[in-house]
């Protein structure tokens, strides 16, 4: 069905809540849409969303969707919704997020898609705060959250909407981008994709959506993104790497006292200055030459994309710094994917520390089981592995995989790690054996980073009780 969005004034969303959904629905609520939605979860997010003008409902009842016009859902929302069933029953269009998204990116020039299996949100933050700086006044919805727009989006009013792109379910292909960033390709989300070879089929066909006159934007020390690559024919492709050859590289990289990099920048041979970043890690770098490319393509002068990446300080969750007590320093990081923890782990050895303490839960039953023994290679830059249970997210527990087997594993390669049911317990593991100059690193893409909150307020507590007493 072709839904034409001009003429659906009333728009219902299922499950508003969501960091992306709720995003729409700003946009949506600016563009001159009258929104509604429901949230079984009530939040800041649709505290912010009421405070908008927008109707959010708590629970889900077929009466919310009899005015509406269309209904969108997240891919959370089953079919059997009564909201989702009352639409249908009715004749009005349902959709999800993701098609929701692609309508939206159809009504400007320029839409820019960053997708990846790792990177997608930094990338898409430093390149907002890019076009932001360069006054192109672009509208933004990100993954996540940065304090230089507000949160997760952005409302603009100009030609250009950046979003992030993500594969999962193919939802991407229903985009419609001028330009296509292309990070890194890798085996995740394998409950949907079978293999490698059916997730480079999807970023190939998700490649070929960008016009002729777009551009493409690509990391060549990938090699899944170079066999793609291969395969696109009359488009602006321009590349960027590190080691190998490529249209943009980051040469002579080094990083400061706190982890993070600088670089001399290269396009095609020639030496554009020195970059420096302000959040750690080389995989940042590759971030940085992504947001480099893409920004002088748009026509941004250098000077300002330079100022912008120096002055990113990272998006929420996102090797974020949460505090320090008696010397120990707490941060948290959204990685739940192997490659991810080893960048995130390697990052952390160039900040200073004496010690990594990690505290690790693993994000969906397949995932683990899919990838057990890649995540049981990935935290040898730590000194001591805490794994929680797996964050189940959208899925039932089946029985046949755990967090244990993945302690097993990390044992048996030698690395010092234990399996601790509750984050109580994580909590008071910590305050025994953490001690000056160690980093206590939460990881994953749950809810994991309550555990160094809830360890800096302990401790704040027990501080406040010493000197009552």
């Amino acid at each position: 069905m072709s839904i034409d969005l001009s003429k659906c004034k009333n728009i219902h969303m299922v499950g508003i809540g969501g960091i992306s959904m709720s995003g729409l629905a700003q946009i949506l609520n600016k563009e001159g849409f009258n929104v509604t939605g429901c949230d079984m979860k009530l939040s800041k997010i649709t505290d912010k969303l009421e405070k908008d003008g927008i109707t959010v409902y708590p629970r889900h009842d077929a009466f919310h969707v009899l005015k509406a016009d269309l209904v969108v859902h997240t891919a959370a929302v089953k079919s059997d919704n009564t909201e989702i069933l009352k639409a249908k029953e009715l004749g009005i269009p349902v959709i999800d997020r993701a098609e929701l998204l692609g309508l939206l990116m159809k009504n400007y020039s320029y839409g820019i898609a960053v997708s990846g299996c790792h990177g997608k949100t930094t990338t898409t933050s430093m390149l907002a705060i890019t076009m932001q700086q360069a006054e192109l006044d672009p509208t933004v919805l990100l993954g996540g959250e940065i304090d230089d727009i507000g949160g997760n989006v952005r409302l603009g009013n100009s030609p250009y909407f950046l979003t992030e792109a993500c594969e999962y379910y193919d939802s991407f292909l229903k985009f419609f981008p001028y330009m296509a960033i292309v990070l890194n390709i890798d085996s995740d989300h394998l409950d949907y994709f079978k293999d490698i070879n059916h997730i480079k089929e999807s970023f190939l066909k998700f490649t070929l959506l960008v016009p002729q006159n777009g551009y493409i934007i690509a990391c060549n020390d990938n090699e899944h993104v170079r066999d793609i690559l291969k395969k696109v024919n009359n488009r602006n492709i321009i590349t960027y790497g590190i080691d190998r050859p490529a249209d943009y590289t980051a040469q002579d990289i080094v990083f400061n006292s706190n982890g993070h990099p600088e670089f001399h920048l290269y396009y095609k041979g020639k030496n554009l200055g020195k970059f420096k970043l302000s959040i750690p890690g080389k995989h940042n770098v590759y971030n940085a030459l992504a947001t480099i490319a893409a920004s002088i393509a748009m026509g941004i002068n250098i000077d300002i994309v330079k100022k912008a990446i120096k002055d990113f300080r990272g998006t929420h969750r996102r090797f974020e710094y949460k505090g320090n007590l008696n010397g120990i320093s707490v941060i948290d990081d959204y990685a739940h994917h192997p490659t991810e923890i080893k960048a995130t782990l390697k990052a952390a050895l160039n900040y200073p520390h004496n010690r990594i303490l990690c505290v690790f839960q693993p994000h969906t039953f397949s995932r683990t089981k899919a990838l057990l023994y890649e995540f049981s290679q990935a935290f040898d830059c730590a000194d001591h592995v805490i794994v929680t249970d797996i964050y189940a997210a959208r899925e039932k527990d089946n029985g046949i995989v755990n967090s244990k087997m993945l302690v097993d594993l990390l044992r048996e390669r030698g690395i010092e790690a234990e399996y601790l049911k509750t984050f109580e317990e994580v909590v008071n593991s910590l305050k025994k054996n953490a001690t000056k100059g160690d980093i206590i690193m939460t990881m994953g893409a749950g809810d994991v980073y309550k555990v160094g909150e809830m360890y800096l307020n302990s401790c704040d507590s027990e501080r406040t009780k010493q000197k009552i007493s």
